[in-house]
């Protein structure tokens, strides 16, 4: 009776490992809101990315202000991109997300630590687990990724969830779809503008030699076309592309002058038919394709996820 017990044990155990063995791995069939875009390279999908992220208020006479909601409302929006300008505060010693008068032409304005900041993104992806989502940041002080920027990333849970490429720099045509990102819980990438090296933190990627971006601080409502930054060995056709779509206005128009973000504008400036006049201007340098990041001030202002959802073929 034993070894009959026995034998019918060993074939039920065989029967439910064999399924195990030729069941299909996960596979997402949402991503980012739209089942459609599962399938999508991930740098042939538009995305909505927000400036200076941590720069919200809304107070009108706080002229440093660049968004009017905070971090999650911009996530709930449908903001993908988020991207900020960090500096190490003299105060604390700690890295904090701020603008400064000598980097930038602007106004001071403390968004907080960095820590707190990526806290509050990994309670999104917590909740979120079908959204990929791209972090963008500035290191006008070459602030060392080691001992600086990575140690904020991993006291926050964001290292786990951040993709490590096969090799740096990535093609366009290369990068993973958005549901392999997902699948394989890697979906958060991390750019920075200077100071990257990935044989020192293999997720912290150089912006500039994959991601070419057009002109800054621009005060023309006409948002000419031009590619303003781009670095390293790839041809500019084989990178992908970030549109600067926010207008701003010199409030001191002395010397080099202090320019503010525009939001009396915004709801024009990040209105459809703004957008669109813009990325149309921009697709010839492009290589024929749609921008991967439209980055704009107010993105609670105006029709801009219906200019993406255009631009993805969703709408």
């Amino acid at each position: 009776m034993r070894r009959a017990l026995a034998s019918i044990i060993a074939f039920l155990s065989s029967i439910v490992l064999a399924s195990a063995l030729s069941a299909p791995s996960r596979r997402a069939t949402v991503c980012n809101g739209h089942a459609e875009l599962c399938s999508r390279n991930y740098a042939n999908v538009t995305v909505i990315g927000a400036h200076d992220s941590f720069s919200f208020s809304t107070d009108v006479l706080q002229l440093a202000r660049d968004q009017e909601v905070d971090v999650p409302t911009q996530l709930s929006l449908g903001v993908r991109l988020l991207q900020g300008q960090a500096h190490v505060n003299e105060l604390d010693g700690q890295l904090h997300f701020c603008h400064t008068m000598l980097t930038s032409r602007k106004l001071l304005f403390d968004g907080g630590t960095v820590v707190s900041y990526l806290q509050k993104v990994k309670t999104f992806l917590d909740a979120n687990p079908n959204e990929v989502l791209t972090l963008l940041f500035t290191n006008p002080e070459g602030q060392n990724i080691s001992t600086v920027w990575k140690p904020a990333f991993d006291a926050a849970g964001i290292t786990p969830l951040a993709y490590v490429p096969p090799s740096v720099p990535v093609k366009q045509s290369d990068w993973p779809t958005l549901g392999q990102l997902i699948d394989s819980g890697k979906r958060v990438v991390v750019f920075l503008d200077s100071g990257a090296d990935t044989s020192q933190v293999n997720f912290i990627l150089p912006e500039f030699e994959m991601i070419w971006e057009t002109p800054f601080s621009v005060t023309n409502a006409s948002f000419p076309c031009s590619v303003d930054r781009i670095s390293g060995p790839l041809a500019t056709t084989d990178h992908s592309y970030m549109i600067n779509h926010s207008l701003n206005i010199n409030i001191i128009p002395i010397g080099s002058g202090v320019i503010v973000s525009d939001p009396a504008a915004a709801p024009t400036t990040n209105g459809v038919a703004s957008i669109l006049a813009n990325v149309n201007n921009c697709v010839p340098l492009g290589a024929n394709r749609n921008p991967q990041f439209l980055l704009l001030d107010f993105v609670n202002l105006g029709q801009a996820f219906q200019a993406a959802a255009q631009l993805n073929g969703l709408a």
